[in-house]
């Protein structure tokens, strides 16, 4: 998916596990396809996931990161109405693979897609109350201080223009390059709140029409509180979206706030996934079309 990817094999692995969590050792170790994009995924007997960062970077700054991320996900664990992945281990590079890796808890469950779950009511509601559960959580003064989303919404000017250009021949750009001039002056009104910052559905574990488990929290912080909206567009088709919208009660800004963030995550999506990650670009392709019809 990237041109700086780390290739990681399951020799590896279980070698790393051999020697790093020898209560693990003997249990069968699985490679698991996933939708996401800066992990490698591996299955540790029933109850353990390994997650391996795929991009090459300075392993100082990863273990940093990682030790961030684990923090935020215990957090995260502590409030969310419904089952998440806990970390307990940080692990050291070896056996060929060059950077720190995490191991967590498992949480079974099926990884939503842009369409498995786009006319569940039930899931519309649940995901209202994550989101209302999370924006409870006090900042204790904490507030965006990132440079993704979260934040403000021109800061991504140069990343969503080429995406647009990126985007000619797959969607009507004058369409997207419209909306975002739009979407990019929205005001930004109240503080900020706790939010888990990438509600897509490949974080979002379902059975049958209920949300299970929530993945991928280590990026729970104080951000604008529209960011967690995007799953409205990400997930839902228009009925159920408007189920969702009621049960969060959001004014008319931080809607359209919501859709804005939404729109720059799909933006580039789409076309940076095309090739290598069909969930991923699905998402992009689906989250647009939902956008643009609407508009």
């Amino acid at each position: 998916m990237h041109d700086d990817q780390i290739d990681i094999n399951l020799g590896q692995v279980v070698a790393l596990v051999s020697d790093q969590l020898p209560d693990l050792v003997g249990m069968d170790v699985v490679a698991i396809a996933s939708a996401g994009t800066v992990n490698a995924i591996f299955r540790i007997g029933d109850e353990v996931t390994a997650r391996f960062p795929l991009r090459r970077a300075d392993p100082d700054r990863v273990r940093h990161d990682l030790q961030r991320e684990m923090r935020a996900a215990i957090e995260f664990h502590r409030v969310c109405p419904v089952p998440s992945a806990e970390p307990f281990h940080l692990g050291s590079p070896g056996h060929g693979y060059p950077l720190p890796w995490t191991a967590q808890s498992w949480i079974p469950g099926t990884m939503a897609s842009a369409t498995s779950c786009q006319y569940s009511s039930a899931i519309a509601h649940e995901l209202a109350l994550l989101i209302e559960r999370l924006r409870a959580v006090d900042t204790r003064g904490r507030s965006f201080g990132g440079s993704g989303r979260g934040g403000v919404l021109s800061d991504h000017d140069v990343w969503v223009e080429e995406c647009i250009a990126r985007s000619e021949g797959l969607v009507d750009t004058e369409a997207m390059r419209v909306m975002w001039q739009r979407f990019r002056v929205l005001p930004r009104e109240g503080p900020d709140a706790m939010c888990h910052g990438d509600l897509t559905p490949s974080n979002l574990l379902v059975a049958g029409e209920h949300l299970v488990g929530v993945l991928d929290a280590g990026g729970f912080g104080a951000a604008d509180p529209a960011l967690d909206l995007v799953g409205a567009w990400h997930l839902l088709a228009s009925a159920s979206r408007e189920e969702f919208r009621v049960a969060v009660g959001c004014d008319d800004l931080q809607w359209e706030r919501g859709k804005a963030w939404a729109f720059e995550q799909a933006a580039g999506a789409y076309w940076y996934y095309r090739d290598t990650n069909q969930a991923m670009a699905e998402m992009g392709r689906t989250t647009l079309h939902r956008l643009l019809t609407e508009a």
